[in-house]
């Protein structure tokens, strides 16, 4: 296991000597794996939303290629008829 060092003022050392009871490593440790963890979920989101835009954007030029029509009138018919019925 890696060994890394924190520096911290004096006075969050005494509050922590106070809460001796509590296992600062652990601590630390815990905030870090959150801190990673957190920060992929916002890389993986930020790719998936890329990638989800460039097939939304192929989607339609294959749309327009063939004669289709756009998702947005598409969308539009769909809640047209639901509302008829």
């Amino acid at each position: 296991m890696a060994i890394i060092t924190v520096r911290i003022d004096d006075e969050l050392k005494k509050e922590m000597d106070e809460l001796s009871y509590i296992n600062w490593s652990e601590v630390i440790r815990q905030s870090i794996i959150k801190t990673i963890e957190e920060e992929r979920r916002k890389r993986i989101e930020k790719k998936d939303f890329k990638r989800i835009r460039e097939a939304s954007m192929m989607a339609e030029e294959i749309s327009e290629a063939v004669g289709g029509s756009k998702s947005e009138e598409v969308i539009r018919e769909w809640r047209d008829k639901n509302w008829e019925l």
